[in-house]
């Protein structure tokens, strides 16, 4: 049970205020998940997040960048990246350069995002972020795998765009698209390599996932080639002590998407062996990478999943 899972934790680059991330601590906690064994480590991403209250959050690729520099063998991922925010030619070119820095460790997670206040101070048009979404894609996997690219998109005209050196993953780093409607679960059966989701309970994720199934096999892909990751939070511990506290750390600094099927009651609480009872349920839902958001990632918290939870789902 869990062979074949790998398990992955969530990096707090990102703070209710007044409180601010620190970012030399987490890139020692970066390099923390590796000694403990983690697969991956994954970062959060915003521009600009929130009034009152506001989070502030530190940039997500600057500070994977510097967490791949002082590592050498855990995957480093953004779950999720706001794509359309960035230009797409810029955007690929740093991330060709941070997969040659950490080795070919980059896993991109890619969404449209949800906040407009977020759009409107970048510059970009809320209202046309999945059209602005499928082209960057486009943009940028053409230029992660051709020698030269010529194309017009928009305000983007590229002439013979030679753009190397290229990612050190081949053909290209994975690209998984977040989201929950049809249109985005297509996209990521379609256009991209895989999906990542968060909060989802296992029936949720199997109800997704089915879907992704059917919109790649009629696209003519192999959704058996397709990734699937899911963010989860937890907290290892008594039950009767944990679910108070845990319960309104989430109803206080996570805001769920209206309309997705994201769940609060897809935390995992309780001893090692009922966080490890309720995780096989989501391993048997067929996840393959399951990210961990320690409750509000203490450090015992991740020593505690390293140590008491992961080997319970590996093991024989």
């Amino acid at each position: 049970m869990g062979a074949n899972t790998r398990f992955g934790v969530a990096m707090r680059n990102f703070t209710k205020a007044p409180l601010e991330p620190d970012a030399r601590e987490l890139i020692d906690y970066g390099v923390y998940m590796e000694e403990l064994g983690f697969d991956s480590v994954w970062v959060w991403d915003h521009v600009l997040l929130g009034t009152d209250p506001y989070f502030p959050i530190l940039d997500s690729l600057s500070l994977l960048t510097a967490v791949a520099a002082r590592t050498s063998r855990i995957k480093i991922g953004t779950g999720i990246l706001v794509l359309p925010l960035r230009n797409p030619v810029l955007l690929a070119k740093q991330l060709s350069t941070i997969d040659q820095i950490s080795g070919g460790r980059l896993m991109l997670g890619t969404a449209a995002g949800w906040y407009k206040r977020e759009y409107d101070a970048v510059g970009v048009p809320f209202e046309k972020r999945g059209k602005i979404m499928d082209r960057n894609l486009e943009i940028m996997s053409r230029l992660f795998t051709e020698a030269s690219v010529d194309g017009v998109w928009d305000e983007h005209n590229l002439r013979n765009a030679v753009m190397f050196p290229k990612p050190l993953q081949k053909p290209r780093p994975p690209l998984l698209i977040g989201g929950y409607v049809d249109v985005v679960l297509k996209r990521a059966a379609t256009k991209g390599d895989g999906w990542l989701t968060y909060f989802y309970t296992p029936d949720a994720f199997k109800e997704a996932w089915g879907k992704i199934t059917r919109f790649a096999e009629e696209a003519g892909r192999d959704p058996k080639s397709l990734v699937s990751l899911n963010q989860l939070p937890i907290y290892v511990g008594p039950r009767d002590k944990v679910e108070g506290p845990m319960n309104e750390w989430l109803h206080s600094d996570w805001d769920l998407s209206k309309g997705s099927q994201s769940s609060y009651d897809s935390a995992i609480m309780g001893t090692p062996e009922e966080c490890a009872e309720q995780l096989r349920a989501h391993v048997e839902a067929g996840i393959e990478k399951i990210i961990f958001v320690p409750y509000r990632y203490e450090k015992e918290q991740v020593e505690a999943i390293a140590r008491d939870v992961i080997p319970l789902l590996t093991k024989g």
